[in-house]
């Protein structure tokens, strides 16, 4: 099957106790597709400035990203700097310069308009929607978000979240769009809009995944050191949507796999600064840690 991502590439400037990057590669679409990837062919939409390196297009294309949608703006290309100095869990945001962002229009190449998958990555939910209105015959779309764009522009984010299979979001976001601060209540609304899933992610404490018929709570994987948590969430969605793809199907089984799937990637990339651990990760690793994952939840039968 294909993957088809929308969303962002950007370079990042980070800043943790445990040390700082500057120029990272970054992004929503980046950290997805560097987990998707794994599991299937994935290609993305996004934009850069005429100053992003040459090496981190190299190292795109060499793990196996098509980037034929990758358009290159005259101008700077997206920056966003942030802290976590003073807890892992929250990102302090202390610059953010759109730069060329401001000027992207997804278009899907014509030999992508009918992906098997189409994952729309946190950006605009405007961009969302137009590349929703390029794609046809889609299986599967699923859609990200983030509270910025619920305070901005919650009336395209519902028409989107309307439009799709399966929302991805975190626990805040989920209770601050519906405005309900129980979360089964929360996701009782938010599938509501029709969707026939929704992930909702808590970070360190795993996922929630609710349908109109199923639950499933699945653990984050523990660790003892986190290095930078920045694409946690979007790396998350890449191992989610990535073994989904893989698997061709859409069943409470493989939901729930899948679920697995997306902590253990997402468990590998915050071992390191920006995507470097995606860099280096593989198959078999994902694999082994997703066991280890069943392992610590399953019970013999009472």
């Amino acid at each position: 099957m294909s993957v088809v991502v929308v969303g962002t590439v950007a370079l990042d400037s980070i800043y943790t106790p445990f040390g700082s990057v500057e120029e990272e590669l970054g992004g929503s679409a980046c950290y997805f597709s560097l987990a998707a990837r794994l599991y299937d062919d994935v290609t993305l939409l996004a934009v850069v400035g005429s100053d992003f390196p040459d090496r981190h297009v190299e190292c795109l294309r060499t793990r196996g990203v098509n980037l034929a949608g990758l358009q290159l703006a005259e101008g700077p290309t997206f920056r966003w700097k942030g802290s976590y100095l003073d807890d892992l869990n929250t990102a302090v945001t202390l610059d953010t310069q759109l730069n060329v962002l401001t000027q992207f229009r997804p278009h899907v190449p014509r030999e992508f308009c009918r992906p098997d998958v189409l994952f729309l990555a946190n950006v605009d939910p405007d961009l969302q929607l137009q590349a929703l209105s390029q794609v046809s015959g889609a299986c599967l779309k699923v859609a990200d978000t983030m509270n910025y764009w619920i305070e901005s522009k919650p009336s395209s984010l519902t028409k989107v979240f309307s439009a799709v299979d399966i929302v991805v979001i975190n626990e805040a976001e989920a209770k601050q769009f519906t405005g309900i601060g129980n979360l089964p209540a929360a996701a009782k609304a938010l599938l509501g809009l029709g969707m026939k899933a929704l992930a909702i992610k808590r970070g360190e404490y795993g996922c929630a995944l609710f349908t109109q018929t199923d639950y499933f709570v699945a653990p984050a994987y523990p660790l003892e050191r986190v290095l930078d948590p920045t694409g946690a969430g979007d790396t998350f969605a890449g191992g989610f949507v990535g073994y989904l793809s893989r698997v061709r199907q859409l069943t409470p089984d493989s939901l729930r796999r899948a679920v697995l799937h997306g902590s253990a990637v997402a468990s590998f990339a915050v071992e390191d600064f920006g995507v470097r651990r995606l860099l280096r990760l593989s198959v078999e690793e994902v694999v082994s840690r997703c066991r280890e994952l069943r392992h610590f939840t399953y019970l013999e039968a009472l």
